[in-house]
């Protein structure tokens, strides 16, 4: 019964989190005008793992942190491409490698400057979507 509720939960939020956030290209018939480009590129698949590790992290499900854990991946969605969040994350986790081996990880700039934008884009959620 909660496997199923979680389930439904997560779902359910994943559609209205891209409704809400993604701006579409509108194009009318007779004007052909078009508003502006798709602006969110998160995959629906990393944005409900992002969200059942939030509910997770913070309690267990409740409608507060369903609502604030969506709110999370959206905030830092704003300030981060999906591309540079991939990249940051992936620095993030491979650079507690041990050794030798974990420093092409931990040591290059572009690897320390990509953890710093993580890092501010989450702080920035956080305080965006009063999730403690």
């Amino acid at each position: 019964m909660k496997t199923t509720s979680l389930l439904s939960s997560a779902l359910l939020m994943t559609v209205l989190i891209g409704c809400s956030t993604t701006e579409k290209t509108i194009v009318t018939e007779t004007t052909k005008e078009q508003s502006a480009p798709i602006m969110n590129n998160y995959p629906t698949q990393e944005r409900i793992e992002y969200v059942l590790n939030c509910i997770a992290k913070h309690g267990g499900l409740t409608y507060i942190t369903k609502s604030a854990c969506g709110c999370k991946i959206d905030k830092i969605a704003e300030k981060l491409t999906y591309k540079k969040y991939e990249e940051a994350r992936t620095f993030t986790f491979l650079r507690s490698t041990p050794g030798e081996k974990g420093g092409i990880f931990r040591d290059p700039s572009q690897a320390k400057d990509l953890r710093t934008q993580l890092k501010e884009a989450e702080e920035y959620a956080e305080k965006s979507c009063f999730v403690k």
